[in-house]
């Protein structure tokens, strides 16, 4: 196929002059019919354009280079099915799909059909993918807070925080008041230090709520990330947690496996929290084991604030350097000996050592979804090296990535899909165009060749953090509403002493741990650790150390994408073009309106933008809710800010605040208020109903449950609401409130419900 599609494009090349000399012809006829006289000059110009950029798709539709799209229109598919109102059929996928693969089959050879036909089936597949994804991970889901309810089952999962531990239970019986749904597994909070180990068999009860649904139009879907991840419910343990006999003869060979797991993490962290205190042995900790959850919140901030909060979490960057260390480990020391050196392949015998390592190091780490994908790259690059073909390639991107998204196409959401393979895409493309430095000469000495060799060194991790502060900037501004101006500085002062220090240190700690000798290497890896938390505190204190973004929607993000994919994957002059989508991207985001009026998603916080910009915050019930529309509105404030109440004014009758053109929006919470607000304001908050005249805009109680968190903008006279849960979306993890909910897991009639007629309803014959 590459053969037809490389003599496709050398026939073209031949016929270019007579081709070029009737596009001039073409040109000049079109300008004539359109009353324009073009001199030959420009007609032959334009036509020699329309040549070059002939030969430029013609070079991009070459043998090798459909590849890389490949993914990108398998993950477009995957976004779309996301973008979806409604919950796709799979069977009208599936023939979409079978369509499509047809069609690129019978175009294998047209050089330029070919390339769109396989990237329309490949973005058809993502989305059946997608769909049949989330039909395999059906389960029922709380869609009401319940209190009092009696959980068995057994803890899958558990989490030590900074305040509280959580612990995820696989549920074997769930029973309570108003529960109507037979939950398969539920998140729960307990008190520090009382989480019982993973396998146990547990009783307790506790009050649940459905999974977070997002705080503001546009924000993050935590409902539909527990959905993927299983979980029915979250809440909070109220009593005790029993630890009983479990009610089979053996637990499985799964669960077993999960508690040696997770005993042997203990052990670890243990080990090294006993050794190294404080926030360094967390961390510590964290680079090995994966328990990141107690890091204290002043130092979990400054590592985020100054960009140094992907070590935190176990990635691409400390896969790459487990697998590194134990390559060129291995590798050194069977160089030592001449007969393997000159006869065996030592290289690859390095790589087939480090494979086991870092799947070893997944394992131990957690196996999260970061760690998943970080793995699966590293394997890749492993394999490749192993079969003698290049290891840092757009190919070899492509296929980490397409295997992720096979696995599980939820990913592609979330930030840290995103973060990592744009981070990775841009350090590759640059990669491969190759490094600039200085280059050692043959007369150059030895002290020189060393000077030289640092100077490339620096400016390697200089361009990289660079290049990958760049290509993450658009997915940390959107998902984050923050930039790391310092990021640069911080990763270059820290990430050579984690990469030559810190994590060298932390596996000679694990190969020393069963000897007992590795007290002192995890007092090594706390030093370094040290130094880390120092320049990341440091840099999180230099003014304007955060730069604060206000939120923009996906119609910004799409094009900064897009231009992002162009400039990384396409090798002629034509990939400049993907300077005018980042354009474009900059310029939606900074005409992204922010809106006048927003709404918690259970209707007890109210927040109001008044005449100096600002909002103005009356709080109820948590301030998760308050945080999130203060980053998304670009705010330096913080939840407890005492100046973020002021400008409303409360009696017992309700509360009052003032719109930037001065009108009234108003809390009312007893009839005669709502009387006189509807008189007054232009928006009424109430848990009330409001009389039919009222001429203000209402939000009642029923308008919160069945629309969740609302972003309000003033256009005029009238409205423009934009609601976080639209009464026309129905998907698995957020049915609308008109959508009847099963009695029962597995049931396969909807629960009844009451059928009486409205009076109001019935004709004159009924």
């Amino acid at each position: 196929m590459g053969a037809v599609v490389q003599g496709r494009v050398m026939a073209w090349g031949e016929t270019a002059g007579p081709r070029s000399r009737a596009v001039a012809g073409a040109i000049a006829a079109a300008g004539r019919r359109a009353g324009l006289v073009l001199p030959r000059g420009i007609a032959v110009r334009l036509a020699q354009a329309h040549r070059l950029l002939a030969q430029w798709a013609a070079a991009e539709a070459g043998p090798g280079r459909l590849m890389p799209w490949v993914p990108v229109g398998f993950g477009t598919g995957i976004a779309l099915y996301f973008a979806a109102e409604r919950e796709p059929a799979w069977w009208a996928s599936a023939i979409l799909t079978s369509g499509l693969v047809i069609a690129a089959v019978a175009a294998r050879r047209r050089p330029f059909g070919f390339p769109l036909a396989v990237v329309a089936a490949a973005l058809a597949a993502g989305f059946l993918v997608a769909t049949l994804r989330t039909k395999a991970v059906d389960h029922p889901v709380l869609r009401r807070a319940s209190f009092g309810i009696a959980v068995t089952g057994f803890v899958e999962t558990r989490e030590e925080r900074e305040r509280s531990d959580r612990i995820v239970v696989a549920v074997h019986s769930i029973n309570g008041p108003r529960l109507d749904q037979q939950l398969e597994r539920v998140r729960v909070a307990v008190r520090k230090g009382r989480a019982p180990p993973v396998g146990s068999f547990v009783s307790f009860t506790a009050r649940l709520t459905p999974p977070l649904p997002p705080l503001r139009p546009g924000g993050y879907d935590f409902a539909r990330d527990f959905y993927f991840k299983r979980l029915g419910a979250t809440g909070f343990v109220t009593g005790v947690v029993r630890i009983e006999a479990p009610p089979e003869t053996a637990p499985s060979l799964r669960r077993r496996l999960s508690a040696a797991v997770d005993g042997l993490r203990d052990g670890i962290d243990a080990r090294i929290r006993a050794a190294v205190g404080g926030d360094a042995g967390v961390i510590a900790s964290a680079l090995i084991t994966g328990k990141r959850d107690a890091i204290s919140t002043p130092v979990n901030e400054a590592m985020y604030v100054s960009s140094l909060g992907h070590v935190l979490s176990i990635s691409g960057y400390h896969m790459a350097v487990v697998a590194g260390v134990v390559f060129f480990a291995v590798r050194g020391l069977l160089a030592l000996v001449p007969g393997l050196a000159l006869r065996r392949p030592i290289k690859k015998w390095a790589a087939a050592a480090a494979l086991p390592v870092a799947g070893f190091y997944l394992v131990l780490s957690g196996a999260e979804v970061a760690t998943q994908r970080a793995f699966l790259m590293t394997a890749v690059v492993l394999v490749g090296v192993m079969v003698d073909r290049r290891a840092l390639t757009l190919r070899t991107l492509a296929i980490a990535a397409l295997t992720v998204m096979v696995l599980a196409p939820e990913t592609i959401v979330h930030p840290s899909f995103q973060m990592s393979f744009a981070a990775t895409l841009a350090l590759v493309a640059v990669y491969d165009r190759g490094l600039p430095g200085p280059v050692a000469g043959r007369d150059t000495s030895r002290v020189g060749r060393a000077a030289l060799w640092g100077v490339r060194e620096i400016l390697a991790l200089l361009v990289a953090s660079l290049v990958a502060g760049a290509a993450t900037t658009p997915f940390a501004a959107y998902h984050f509403h923050r930039l790391a101006p310092f990021g640069v500085v911080a990763n270059l002062l820290a990430m050579p002493i984690v990469s030559a220090f810190v994590m060298p240190a932390g596996l000679l700690g694990l190969v020393a741990l069963p000897f007992g000798f590795d007290a002192p290497l995890w007092h090594l890896m706390g030093v370094g650790v040290g130094w880390m938390t120092a320049v990341a505190q440091w840099v999180a204190a230099l003014p304007g150390a955060v730069g604060h973004v206000s939120a923009f929607g996906i119609d910004a993000l799409l094009p900064g994408t897009a231009g992002l994919v162009v400039i990384c994957l396409l090798r002629t002059p034509l990939r400049w073009s993907g300077i005018g989508f980042v354009a474009l991207a900059i310029l939606v985001a900074l005409r992204t309106p922010l809106p006048d009026v927003l709404v918690a998603a259970d209707g007890s916080s109210l927040a109001v933008r008044g005449r100096d910009g600002r909002l103005q915050i009356l709080k109820g019930g948590d301030g998760f809710a308050v945080r999130e529309w203060l980053a998304a509105d670009g705010d330096e404030r913080v939840a407890t800010d005492s100046t973020l109440g002021q400008g409303f004014a409360c009696d017992p009758d309700g509360c009052v605040a003032r719109l930037a053109d001065g009108a009234r929006v108003a809390v009312a919470r007893t009839p005669d208020a709502i009387a006189d607000d509807c008189v007054r304001a232009v928006l009424v908050l109430t848990s009330r109903t409001a009389p039919p005249a009222c001429a203000a805009f209402v939000i009642d109680r029923e308008a919160v449950r069945r629309q969740g968190a609302m972003a309000l903008y003033r256009i005029g006279d009238s409205w423009r609401v934009e609601s976080a849960r639209p009464q026309r979306l129905d998907r698995p993890w957020a049915r609308p409130a008109s959508v009847p909910t099963p009695a029962a897991a597995g049931s396969s009639r909807p629960a009844p419900r009451d059928a009486t007629p409205r009076r109001d309803d019935l004709e004159a014959d009924d």
